[in-house]
């Protein structure tokens, strides 16, 4: 019958009537003809067809003469149009009933309308029930019909006090079961719906939310409030007054235990310890205005608080929630948006002498706000509740707007912006109901980095999730061709399959919408590109609380006014921003830095061999052995990019000291870095790196000389990068150093870097390892990654 739309066809036919309109006699019709279908299709033919059939003829009879009487009037009182509404409560609990009786069961029709006495609130929206008179006339029914085994009562609808019919307003069947409930002193009442019970946020917004396993009776309040559609506020009242717990079940689902709403059941649980959490749930209400009211004249000013309320109030308007400062400089408050421009055209109206005279500097109003709500009886005296999720929603880069907490302690409340709601539900609840922080991970450039990386991740995923209670889901892979989406998390032991068969056409903005909008709180986009493109997408992720972890060089060595305002941004939010792998792969090079800055040290210097291709190639050049043939053999290991030229022009080493002289506080160009060059000039505009490489013998002479000379002087040749912070310069040359020399030492591709400090002024501060090759990059990115985790709340 809710298929049906029973209900709406009633109130239309009354519409209809009132407007004169005779098409009611047609919804009248199809109205009982859909019933009396219905009833052959239940009962068969037999006594109880008949009894059902004659109740509803008799029915409609009645309601036809009272819609004409409607129309010949022209109008309709609340009253009649509560008596016709409430037919198809009548009409489904009836059959319902000889349903019942016809499988074999002792069962009676209880007519609501001769128990329930409600009378109306101020407001009109709900009821008050007279238990005293309800109680009574439910004996005297008991006394008429007898207790049979089974009752079959309507909901929704009752009488007032002067024996007129009314209805308990719309929703009000679950709010008629906890009141027959509370009549008959049940020992318990069990609400039959389409969901397992209350949740501790709305499933359709966060994937991991939980059913509840139970609830008190304030705490079910607050969540229907503030937005859980299981239960309407006032259906719990009934219930507490008499000490009944309420079970929500899944009519769909009888395997569910359901959520218990019980003061005696949460008692229970905190005396076991079986009670979870001190936060119980969750919710939203969306599409709110805030308003301000705000001015000097209002501070120490009696009632000026009051006549805002009932300015409010005489333009119709709720509100949700208030927030005043302790200055009494300003008032704001929360109503649903559609009646933001009522409730300040009023306020203007009402305060325009003080607005005039400047004692109210503004009444404003902001749009497309959402009020986001903690519920839990255990928060109250618990300390660090509200700072846990004030961290929760900054960390997952939402601003608030407004807060209010009530003396109970029962709920913090806070104001957002709308287009935050979905994210900061799953913030706040991944913060206070996950075993383990969840981490949303974007990759761009799945080449060998990004590959070794997702194998790494994939390695570890286990033990972060159960050592470390990290859950690191990769989802998306984006190269410049083709992307690969996930709702979930993409499964790494086979992503290379999955990019090869499902990928779609690579579409920057759609990949980081993904991963801004998707369900993780927490999310961060991997560039494992050495490409110029990323970095320039860098700040509008950013700005979408998209965090970012790079070895891409190109945005720290880039314009500087490009990365002091992405600087700056990133300062100022609790957006995070890490590049350790930009200059030593894998080693804590940026990371000792920022520490030896950070503690107050003063650098002096930083000078060191950044690059494993010109490292290996500097340790196997000895005299004897050409130059030409060691960048061969560099080449033919792999240690150099396909053209050697861009390792030997030492542009790479130059990113790396621009980074360097960056983060000790020099406001440096790429281009301020003069770079000794070790492609010969003659080569350095060839065709091809076949040409360059047939060509390079011609020059080894140079090098050769160089080598002879410091050999001569009992020292060696290492190409190096310097930052010289007493001279606010950075360079990139070939250098000499002793033997004995740290830099003397280096073997293979390892790099090594000297910090000289005011600490470290007579023995420089030492990085030595290897600063090249996919496994260490990756490794540097990872723990990048992980230390983003532990910013964002992970165990340390």
């Amino acid at each position: 019958m809710a298929g049906a739309q029973v209900t709406d066809l009633l109130l239309n036919m009354v519409a209809k009537a009132s407007r004169q309109d005779q098409a009611f006699l047609i919804d009248l019709a199809a109205l009982q003809e859909k019933h009396v279908e219905t009833a052959k299709l239940l009962l068969g033919e037999g006594r109880e067809l008949n009894s059902f059939v004659s109740q509803l003829l008799d029915d409609i009879a009645n309601l036809k003469a009272m819609l004409h009487a409607i129309s010949i009037a022209g109008m309709v009182t609340d009253a009649f149009s509560d008596y016709v509404v409430g037919h198809g409560e009548l009409w489904c609990a009836q059959l319902f009933a000889a349903t019942v009786r016809r499988q074999g069961t002792d069962c009676g029709f209880m007519d609501t309308r001769e128990v329930l006495v409600v009378t109306p609130t101020a407001d009109g929206n709900s009821v008050d029930v007279d238990y005293d008179v309800s109680d009574a006339r439910l004996d005297a029914w008991a006394q008429r019909h007898g207790v049979p085994q089974v009752i079959v009562a309507t909901g929704f609808i009752a009488k007032n006090p002067a024996g007129q019919v009314t209805t308990l307003r719309r929703n009000g069947s679950d709010y008629s079961a906890t009141i027959v409930g509370a009549l008959l002193r049940s020992v318990g009442i069990v609400i039959w719906t389409d969901v397992d019970g209350v949740f501790s946020a709305d499933p359709r917004k966060v994937s991991e939310a939980t059913c509840l396993d139970s609830l008190s009776y304030h705490e079910a309040w607050e969540l229907s409030y503030f937005g859980a559609s299981v239960l309407h506020p006032r259906t719990t009242m009934p219930a507490r007054k008499f000490g009944i717990p309420i079970v929500i079940r899944n009519f769909f689902n009888q395997a569910a235990p359901g959520t218990i709403i019980s003061d005696d059941a949460i008692a229970q649980a905190d005396a076991t310890g079986s009670g979870k959490g001190l936060v119980k749930g969750f919710a939203t209400i969306d599409h709110v205005a805030l308003i301000n009211v705000e001015g000097t004249g209002m501070v120490g000013v009696p009632g000026t608080v009051s006549a805002i309320f009932s300015t409010v109030r005489d333009a119709s308007a709720n509100v949700i929630m208030i927030s005043q400062a302790s200055s009494e400089h300003s008032v704001c408050f929360a109503v649903k948006q559609a009646q933001g421009e009522q409730a300040v055209a009023a306020l203007n109206a009402r305060f325009a002498d003080a607005i005039r005279a400047g004692r109210i500097s503004k009444v404003e109003k902001i749009d497309d706000c959402c009020v986001l709500a903690a519920v839990g009886r255990q928060m109250a005296s618990r300390k660090g509740v509200a700072a846990t999720m004030f961290s929760a929603l900054a960390k997952a880069n939402i601003n608030i707007r407004s807060i209010a907490q009530g003396c109970s302690e029962y709920n913090i409340t806070v104001l957002i912006d709308q287009r935050d709601a979905e994210r900061a539900l799953r913030a706040v609840h991944g913060r206070f109901y996950l075993a383990t922080l969840p981490l949303a991970v974007g990759l761009v450039g799945p080449g060998l980095i990004g590959s070794t990386l997702l194998t790494q991740i994939h390695q570890q995923h286990a033990e972060l999730r159960d050592e470390f209670d990290i859950d690191m889901r990769v989802l998306g892979i984006i190269s410049s061709h083709r992307m690969l989406l996930s709702e979930t998390a993409i499964d790494l032991a086979h992503w290379r399959e999955r990019f090869e068969r499902d990928a779609q056409p690579a579409d920057m903005d759609a990949f980081a919408s993904h991963l801004a909008n998707n369900y993780v709180p927490n999310t961060v986009i991997v560039d494992a590109t050495a490409s110029s493109h990323p970095p320039e997408r860098y700040m509008d992720w950013m700005q979408a609380g998209i965090h970012i972890v790079t070895p891409n060089k190109k945005l720290n060595s880039g314009p500087l006014p490009q990365y002091q305002a992405l600087r700056q941004f990133q300062r100022g939010s609790y957006i995070h921003f890490f590049y350790e792998a930009t200059v030593g792969a894998g080693l804590p090079v940026i990371a000792t830095l920022k520490h030896l800055v950070d503690t107050g040290d003063r650098i002096l210097r930083v000078e060191g061999v950044f690059s494993g291709t010109l490292s290996f190639i500097f340790n196997s050049l000895s005299p004897g052995r050409a130059f030409s043939d060691v960048v061969r053999e560099a080449k033919a290991l792999g240690y150099t990019e396909p053209d050697p030229r861009d390792d030997l022009a030492g542009m790479d080493v130059a990113r790396k000291v621009t980074i360097l002289a960056r983060e000790t506080g020099m406001d440096v160009e790429l281009a301020d870095i003069p770079v000794h060059s070790l492609v010969p000039e003659p080569l350095r505009d060839v065709a091809s790196a076949d040409e360059f490489m047939a060509r390079l013998p011609e020059f080894d002479g140079d090098l050769a000389e160089q080598l002879a000379a410091a050999e001569a002087a009992g020292e060696c040749l290492r190409f190096v990068g310097v930052v010289d912070c007493r001279a606010g310069t950075g360079s990139v040359k070939l250098q000499r150093y002793a033997k004995d020399h740290p830099f003397a030492q280096l073997q293979g591709s390892d790099n090594i870097i000297a910090f000289t400090t005011q600490r470290y002024a007579h023995q420089p501060l030492i990085v030595r390892g290897p600063g090249a090759g996919a496994e260490v990059t990756a490794g540097g990115v990872f723990s990048d990654l992980l230390r983003l985790a532990a910013y964002l709340g992970a165990p340390s």
